[in-house]
């Protein structure tokens, strides 16, 4: 299973990370970085490719639920976790994100798209 999603992730990666020419990601033996540093960034080049540009997500081949209006996203523990280890059928980005991408890019599903919630994720939410 470890096999058919780091391939999976590997197709995404290839097929919507260099749209504008500008790489935000480094690929080196056999290892993934990103190397965007904004939220925005962040959510182009790891999350769009599935969830679509306005957060609205989509259904076909598979579910991507939509972020914006998802309360899902309330809690900052909650949605750090599932961009730390996945959910479902979302890859797990551990090991792809520093925590500190991983902070940006929650704070930043959580404040666009319609999203208005509370609270601002920090490392205190990242599993170990």
């Amino acid at each position: 299973m470890k096999t058919i999603k780091a391939v999976l992730l590997g197709s995404l990666l290839a097929t919507s990370l260099f749209a504008d020419g500008d790489p935000q990601l480094s690929i080196s033996a056999g290892s993934y970085k990103f190397d965007a540093a904004s939220g925005e960034e962040l959510y182009k080049a790891s999350c769009q490719a599935c969830h679509m540009a306005d957060g609205k997500g989509a259904q076909g081949a598979g579910f991507y639920p939509a972020l914006g209006g998802n309360v899902r996203l309330m809690s900052t523990k909650t949605t750090t976790e599932a961009v730390v280890n996945g959910l479902r059928g979302m890859p797990s980005f551990r090991g792809y994100l520093t925590d500190e991408q991983i902070i940006e890019v929650v704070n930043y599903v959580r404040t666009n798209f319609g999203n208005k919630f509370k609270g601002t994720a920090s490392a205190a939410d990242i599993p170990k």
